[in-house]
């Protein structure tokens, strides 16, 4: 998979995410911008079928920024 971004639009508020996959004991991660901020790591997580952040530093991503940049990683999964 190659480099991506995409447009979200949630809460009438526009925003940018970059997606760049990497792979990381044989399982595809990614590295993740908003809007041009700092990376964030994604890994999808079977606990709860959903691709989430692994950072301490996620807990500054609005909850639902979080799921629509999880469910749009599944969607580019399936």
């Amino acid at each position: 998979m190659q480099n991506q971004s995409f447009q979200l639009m949630l809460d009438g508020v526009p925003y940018e995410v970059r997606v760049s996959p990497f792979q990381f004991n044989e399982a595809t991660r990614y590295n993740i911008s908003i809007n041009g901020s700092d990376e964030y790591v994604f890994a999808y997580d079977d606990n709860v079928s959903q691709y989430v952040p692994l950072s301490d530093d996620s807990s500054t991503i609005p909850q639902n920024i979080e799921t629509e940049i999880g469910l749009r990683l599944l969607a580019m999964n399936s």
